[in-house]
């Protein structure tokens, strides 16, 4: 994939990036350095930002509508874990996966992550523990104003995609991802019995997957920027590995610490 978006950018190509930029944090540091120089046209794909949930909570904060935020939570269960196949080259839980969630917890507030603690395990599916990685994990996230984010996921949940992202302020308190597709059932007695759950992401998102595709367009013809840049990439790959580095060595890991290779999580 670098080499793909190298040799587009030599020849002036307009390019749209599935994340990550690359495998690996020096790599991505390499070719973000070098689409910066070129003042290439490079988009990347983290579609929750065309998510209008995503867009409406980002604008509240924008705003003030929301007060001061206190606290961001993040849950991430996929339904189904990914094939045995694939679990060796994903890069890992946090790289995988969770940088989606780090890359909307930094769009939707506008403040960056300044520090990390991440821990995990692995509760159903040996085959990640094979690998190094894990199926389980939880997330702390202070950011530079003292704002918490808090991320839980998992690589399997039976009741189905399960994507939200709930952020608690001094003036209001709202939701993404809740409604009657939630795959989570109430056990309160007077509680509605959950309607049928997304499966995957493509189902989840696909109304966000067309707008971000619009988007490009835009960029193509020069009439936004680029709405997630080679940049953004890059700060959502750095959480991701500081998280990695964070499980590995049982402690807190500052974002700044991040800035050279590091080994696969």
């Amino acid at each position: 994939m670098p080499t793909l978006v190298r040799q587009a950018v030599k020849r002036g190509v307009p390019v749209f990036c599935e994340k990550p930029l690359a495998f690996d944090l020096e790599e991505t540091i390499q070719l973000v350095a070098h689409i910066e120089r070129e003042r290439a046209i490079v988009q990347v794909g983290f579609q929750r930002r065309f998510d209008p949930a995503y867009g409406e909570a980002r604008r509240l904060i924008e705003t003030g509508e929301l007060g001061t935020v206190y606290l961001v939570r993040l849950i991430a269960h996929d339904h189904e874990p990914p094939p045995d196949a694939y679990i060796p080259i994903s890069g890992g839980l946090f790289r995988d996966s969770s940088i989606h969630d780090f890359d909307a917890l930094r769009w939707v507030t506008g403040v960056e992550v300044e520090e990390v603690y991440a821990d995990g395990s692995v509760r159903g599916f040996p085959v990640f523990a094979e690998h190094g990685d894990i199926d389980t994990a939880a997330v702390i996230l202070r950011l530079t104003d003292g704002t918490l984010g808090v991320l839980s996921q998992t690589r399997h949940d039976a009741r189905g995609y399960d994507i939200r992202m709930e952020i608690v302020g001094s003036r209001d308190s709202v939701a993404m991802g809740t409604g009657p597709r939630t795959p989570l059932r109430s056990v309160e007695p007077d509680a509605a019995e959950p309607g049928p759950a997304y499966l995957d992401w493509e189902g989840r998102f696909a109304p966000a997957y067309r707008a971000e595709m619009m988007s490009f367009l835009r960029v193509v013809r020069g009439e936004i920027p680029s709405p997630c840049s080679a940049r953004d990439a890059l700060e959502a790959m750095r959480i991701s590995v500081a998280a990695g580095r964070s499980r590995a060595e049982h402690r807190p890991v500052r974002i700044a610490e991040i800035d050279g290779p590091i080994p696969i999580d």
